[in-house]
């Protein structure tokens, strides 16, 4: 039986695997893994995802090695490392599960001009492009897409990694020489939180698991550890959205998670039909957007220092962990984009860099949901107030744990600092504008700008 190559990319894991399947049925095995920093544009891997796929590619190589082969490791352009691989062992195919971003495409079509390459599903719950409306086109708008989604659910069982045969692997990079680890000494200190690797994965989901029934209700909720933190395994593939469903679906309150993975199905449905997603708004009259070119302020939003807590305690959340509360997350994108007037691509790049699950279908997708320029998005004029977010979904708690120097403040002054007496801060020990900052922009005067701007745009704003 001849040699077979699985290419790992972001799906870092052995069980429920088509490709790993596969191959392993067909013949002796070489697994290898490729880094493309050759990737066009500004996809190139984010810095917090660098470290996350060093830790899963040392965990994967483990696993491997335990059932006695090992992980090659090729640094180039995927179709000139692939076929060295092949040329060296002979290898008849290449499997692969099937990725869908624009540049990994674009991988595949390359492989595949010079070898046989073999794409299997298995990266989501239904491939791009199988789930279409009653005339077989494409859904532009969530809802009805989740609801023909669903219908289709649940999704196959997932299998158990197989049995590996291993053929005798080429040379290949040592991971350290990759040099993936961060090296600014103020950057990734919270990074220790996470397990990266296919056991990692399921410890997190077994975890959440225990409470995904208060996740409807909890979701919200910044200072309650209520939310999966499943989204970095999932980008990286070391867990299968098939695992996740079957492990929950039976879960009495698990609908609302449920929905989220059908979310990421229709974030890469999305890119699949517009690959240009994470650049390009998808309202044409939003191309127009008079955004504004405002560096003190982008920097004052990227490293936590714009006057507003729960904005400031997301973004060093992002800075510190790598990952940022959902909810959060929605409150410090329609801050930039609509108290601060700077264009959703800036932060949308930001976020690909900081952000260990930074996944190029769910980032565009949910940036321009906030944004409005999307075709399934959020109303323009729907500009999050960050005091009543912050009040309304009781962020006390997180706040104090991003913002230290706020964390004498009680409950009722520590949302709005420069609104609370003097005494209350002194006792605190806030000195506003020295200890902490006072507020950037005024909420009421930001919110009249941004509707504003819009309104140079809103006659055209139709898809």
């Amino acid at each position: 039986m001849a040699t077979q190559i699985i290419w790992f990319r972001n799906d870092l894991r052995l069980a429920d695997h088509a490709a790993v399947a596969a191959a392993a049925a067909a013949g002796p095995v070489v697994a290898v893994y490729v880094l493309d920093d050759d990737t066009p544009g500004e996809w190139r891997i984010g810095a917090a995802q660098r470290w996350w796929l060093h830790y899963s590619l040392a965990a994967l190589a483990a696993d491997l090695e335990a059932m006695g082969g090992g992980l090659v490791l090729r640094r180039g352009r995927p179709a000139t490392a692939l076929a060295d691989v092949a040329a060296a062992t002979h290898a008849e195919a290449i499997h692969t599960l099937h990725h869908y971003e624009p540049w990994t495409k674009a991988q595949e079509a390359a492989v595949g001009e010079t070898l046989d390459l073999r794409c299997h599903d298995g990266a989501y719950l239904a491939p791009p492009g199988s789930v279409t409306t009653g005339s077989g086109g494409s859904y532009r708008i969530f809802t009805p897409f989740w609801v023909a989604l669903s219908a289709r659910m649940p999704p196959a069982k997932p299998v158990p990694a197989p049995m590996i045969r291993f053929a005798a692997p080429p040379p290949g990079d040592d991971l350290d020489d990759w040099q993936l680890l961060p090296t600014k000494p103020d950057w990734a200190g919270g990074f220790d939180v996470w397990t990266p690797g296919e056991v990692g994965a399921h410890a997190a989901l077994e975890v959440f698991a225990a409470h995904v029934g208060r996740y409807d209700t909890g979701r919200n909720l910044p200072s309650e550890g209520l939310t999966s933190r499943l989204s970095p395994h999932l980008h990286h593939g070391e867990i299968s959205p098939a695992q996740v469903w079957h492990a929950l679906a039976k879960a009495k309150g698990a609908d609302s998670y449920l929905r989220e993975i059908g979310w990421r199905d229709f974030a890469i449905t999305t890119v699949d039909r517009v690959p240009e997603l994470g650049d390009d708004a998808g309202r044409p009259a939003f191309k127009r957007f008079p955004f504004r070119d405002a560096p003190a302020d982008l920097e004052a939003w990227q490293r936590g220092r714009t006057g507003y807590p729960i904005v400031d305690a997301g973004m060093r959340q992002l800075w510190r962990m790598g990952w940022m509360h959902n909810r959060v997350r929605m409150i410090v994108a329609s801050f930039l984009t609509k108290h601060l007037l700077i264009d959703w691509r800036v932060g949308e790049r930001w976020f690909w860099d900081c952000l260990v699950d930074a996944d190029y279908g769910n980032n565009s997708l949910n940036w321009q949901w906030v944004m409005g320029s999307g075709t399934d998005s959020s109303p323009f004029n729907r500009i999050f107030a960050p005091v009543g977010q912050s009040e309304k979904f009781a962020a006390a708690g997180y706040i104090r744990e991003w913002v230290p120097e706020l964390t004498k403040l009680p409950d009722a002054a520590i949302h709005a600092p420069w609104q609370a007496d003097a005494g209350v801060l002194a006792t605190a020990g806030v000195d506003l504008g020295t200890t902490y900052p006072m507020p950037i922009v005024d909420h009421a005067a930001a919110r009249t700008r941004a509707l504003a701007a819009y309104a140079t745009i809103k006659d055209t704003t139709t898809p």
